[in-house]
């Protein structure tokens, strides 16, 4: 079978496309839009990534904090940004998917609107109490959470956060009661313990290791699938016998679904490449984080086992947050 010649060198030309219109990212500055404020998590993975990035592709790299709803107004932001690759959200499990388990009305589908890119990093969540509750196991704590059902608080970083969440699924399979209090995020959180209106928690490392050091916190186990590097001396929740229980704190880049897939790839390459770099993975390591750096595949099956997790423990408890 003779094709016509125009189609042999439309064929060619689509071939080279894909690459060339890759080379051609960015064509201007790049904006990393953080849905939360300065000082926070994923505004420190983010401006570390910035000032290695930048160099690599020859533009200027832009951190821009867009905080507020739980981190959907920044990450809406990203969703409804033009599909070029210009814009680049850097953002965590709620708005990146268990928000739509938790908001009614969001301004924006997760899985629709946005394209995963790469988990850039992850960090151990902690279980803690106050040294004054007088218990050094997750096994202790829960007999006496058991003893004496709703007697005691425990803090979150906000009402449908994942230190909200694993709270309530530690619960929910020991079969204690533990009353809710909700702050602002992991600072206030650490207040509350601190103060007595909260006894125990479970946050983020980076929140709680100065204060666990400090011996102002006593720390029970990490809430991960297996222990972690960061605080290796720690058993996890499912040694314990507390199976499931997971609260990774991790961080993803994410752009626009309709970008094309050849800049997707490229910024893929980028970004990996920078988190690969080791000053970057000491510097996040010096704030409990470790770097992930995986696959697109990675990340939708990561986000699909959140919801997963997440989505009964929503429903069982009745949480919403609008």
């Amino acid at each position: 079978m003779r094709f016509p010649a125009f189609a042999v060198r439309l064929v060619a030309a689509l071939a080279l496309a894909a690459p060339a219109f890759a080379q051609e990212w960015p064509a201007g500055p790049v904006h990393i839009i953080v849905p939360f404020g300065p000082g926070s998590t994923p505004d420190l993975v983010a401006r570390v990534v910035a000032d290695k990035l930048s160099p690599r592709i020859g533009k200027p790299v832009i951190v821009e904090n867009k905080p507020g709803a739980a981190g959907n107004i920044g990450t809406d932001a990203v969703a409804k940004a033009a599909p070029d690759g210009q814009t680049i959200g850097l953002s965590i499990a709620g708005p990146l998917g268990v928000n739509s388990l938790l908001f009614r009305h969001l301004a924006y589908d997760p899985r629709k609107d946005l394209a995963p890119v790469t988990i850039a990093a992850t960090q151990p969540s902690v279980l803690v109490v106050a040294p004054r509750l007088g218990v050094d196991t997750t096994e202790a704590l829960l007999a006496l959470l058991r003893k004496n059902p709703g007697k005691y608080n425990f803090a979150s970083m906000g009402g449908g956060t994942i230190s909200h969440l694993a709270m309530e699924a530690l619960a929910a399979r020991s079969g204690t009661q533990i009353v809710h209090v909700p702050y602002s995020g992991s600072g206030p959180a650490v207040l509350a313990l601190l103060s007595g209106d909260a006894q125990l928690a479970c946050l983020p490392a980076a929140a709680v290791i100065p204060q666990i050091k400090a011996g102002k916190l006593k720390a029970l186990a990490v809430a991960t699938a297996k222990r972690s590097p960061i605080l290796p001396d720690l058993p996890t929740l499912a040694e314990a016998g507390l199976q499931d229980v997971y609260a990774d704190a991790w961080m993803g880049f994410v752009v626009p679904a309709r970008t094309p897939r050849p800049i997707v790839q490229r910024i893929e390459r980028e970004l990996t490449a920078v988190l690969r770099e080791p000053d970057v993975r000491e510097k996040l390591r010096a704030q409990t984080m470790e770097v992930v750096a995986g696959t697109p595949e990675e990340f939708r099956a990561t986000l699909a086992s959140d919801l997963a997790r997440w989505k009964p423990v929503i429903e069982k408890n009745h949480i919403t947050l609008d």
